[in-house]
């Protein structure tokens, strides 16, 4: 079957239904207390299996884990405190899950410097999905086995400074320990491994050894931007280790622009990676996202990787997505497509919102290609599909 063509939506349908629950009950049981602190959060059970088994692991599932999160923000004076922790069991890894995601502490230094400081998910940059100047951790391995979206975005300890002025903005960000990205290890995804000459499930699972937690092996992260009749202008710097298995030290400059264009939003941004390995490489990216009908939104990529001493790197992603019913019905399609390697990567999903509690996910993860060894097609069998059953309280 060749799904290497960027794939269109089937015509969509659904009829808005009336919210049956009452949510009195847990606003009394939930709502704020003496000290003015609101908690919130939700409960989650999500199942993923594979379509076909990977013989080089146990498990066919790539999801099985509950879990409930709890969050809160309050101010105490001039100090904004945030809270977001998850507390729950994976049934892959068959252990417990806590994770705090934020845990921050925020507050104004005269009338143009915010900090935060703590424990706390950080981005920035233009692409979807596609990653450049933003060298914050990612989770890789939540994004593959259907986790929601925002678990694609690890959390870090970090120092973060914003200055705001009418000549330029700075935004400084500083990680005294390394925080590596979350990669394949052979746990719940095989990868492929050159000396094999193809994919390993190595046990114990693979750990790469990360940078001595020294204060000189921190990273600092750097953006200035400003936006000019409607035109957002920025410019990046890194100092720190690539973010994947080896972690080698590395500088990193770059600059976007995105502005507002025809009936939609067009963005470019460029990166180039100095790496102490010789290892240097160029990114590229372009994109433009419109509403190409009402509900129906689409966004096209073009991504470009230029190595010292190898073949370019092409790839093309698209978005589509639409929404029916007052939003609550929502269907998307998300493609990854590189030309140069000759794989793909697909995420159909579709979200059902009963109600402001019940929400209900349903999606795959679909990989292939032509040669092993390329990204996306070494994942090849780790095409699955996913459930996700949220109650919010």
């Amino acid at each position: 079957m060749n799904l290497r063509p960027l794939l269109l939506l089937l015509p969509l349908s659904a009829l808005a239904q009336d919210d049956p629950w009452d949510d009195g009950a847990w606003e009394e049981d939930w709502g704020e207390d003496e000290q003015g602190i609101v908690w919130n959060g939700f409960v989650e059970g999500a199942f993923g299996t594979r379509f076909s088994a990977d013989e080089l692991l146990d498990n066919r599932n790539t999801l099985e884990e509950v879990r409930w999160r709890i969050e809160s923000d309050w101010q105490p004076g001039d100090v904004a405190i945030s809270f977001k922790a998850d507390l729950g069991y994976d049934g892959i890894e068959e252990d417990w899950i806590a994770d705090i995601r934020d845990l921050t502490a925020a507050f104004s230094i005269g009338e143009t410097v915010d900090l935060k400081v703590g424990r706390q998910v950080q981005t920035w940059g233009t692409g979807d999905l596609v990653f450049l100047n933003d060298l914050f951790p990612k989770d890789y391995v939540s994004f593959f086995a259907g986790r929601d979206d925002e678990y694609l975005k690890a959390p870090g300890n970090a120092v973060r400074v914003t200055r705001f002025s009418d000549a330029i903005n700075i935004d400084f960000a500083w990680t005294p320990v390394f925080e590596p990205d979350v990669y394949l290890t052979g746990e719940r995804f095989s990868f492929y491994w050159p000396p094999a000459g193809g994919n390993i499930a190595p046990q114990p699972p693979f750990s790469a050894p990360e940078p001595d937690k020294k204060f000189s092996n921190g990273e600092f992260a750097l953006r200035l931007y400003r936006t000019i009749d409607s035109t957002e202008y920025a410019f990046y710097a890194y100092r720190g280790f690539s973010k994947q298995p080896m972690f080698v030290p590395m500088n990193a400059y770059g600059a976007s622009i995105r502005r507002p264009l025809g009936p939609g939003l067009a963005n470019a941004e460029t990166s180039y990676y100095d790496s102490r390995d010789g290892a240097d490489q160029l990114r590229f990216l372009l994109g433009y996202e419109w509403e190409a009908r009402r509900n129906f939104t689409v966004g096209l990529q073009y991504y470009l990787e230029q190595h010292d001493q190898q073949d370019d790197r092409h790839m093309l992603t698209n978005r589509l997505t639409y929404r029916a019913g007052r939003d609550k019905h929502t269907w998307s399609l998300f493609t990854f497509y590189s030309p140069s390697d000759d794989d793909f990567y697909l995420r159909p999903t579709y979200s059902y919102r009963h109600s402001d509690q019940w929400s209900f996910t349903v999606g795959a993860n679909l990989f292939g290609g032509t040669e092993q060894h390329t990204f996306f097609n070494q994942l090849a069998d780790a095409s699955n599909a996913y459930l996700r059953v949220r109650f919010h309280y």
